[in-house]
């Protein structure tokens, strides 16, 4: 059984940066896609970014494209998103998430993904 565990949430300030860890005990991490995923209040669940299986090629959604990073340590099992220049509208929930059987084509899709963390909470101050 796969277990996610995401940390580092918390307060931070508009245009400030902090960074989301998720330490995974799958056996297949290597190879696995995994991707971040955030929930603001009143909404559903949304994409953030992604990295496909062990190509290393990353995934952004247009709303944190050249703010976030997300970033993978093999040997760690460890699922990073690096996060900067915060704005008021990520405030959310975020989450993490991992599949091993994942298509491209379904990176974004929060119905594909058999594993996630529990969630760690952001609260952007403006």
């Amino acid at each position: 059984q796969v277990q996610l565990a995401e940390s580092g949430g918390g307060l931070a300030q508009a245009g400030g940066s902090l960074r989301l860890s998720c330490a995974a005990s799958a056996r297949a991490f290597s190879s696995a896609t995994v991707a971040w995923f955030r929930q603001l209040p009143g909404k559903e669940r949304e994409f953030v970014a992604g990295i496909f299986r062990s190509y290393g090629r990353t995934y952004y959604a247009d709303h944190v494209k050249g703010r976030f990073t997300i970033s993978r340590d093999n040997a760690q099992k460890t699922i990073i998103l690096e996060m900067n220049n915060l704005k008021f509208e990520d405030t959310a929930v975020y989450f993490c998430a991992l599949d091993e059987r994942m298509i491209l084509s379904s990176l974004r899709n929060t119905t594909q993904y058999d594993y996630w963390g529990q969630g760690t909470k952001l609260t952007v101050s403006s």
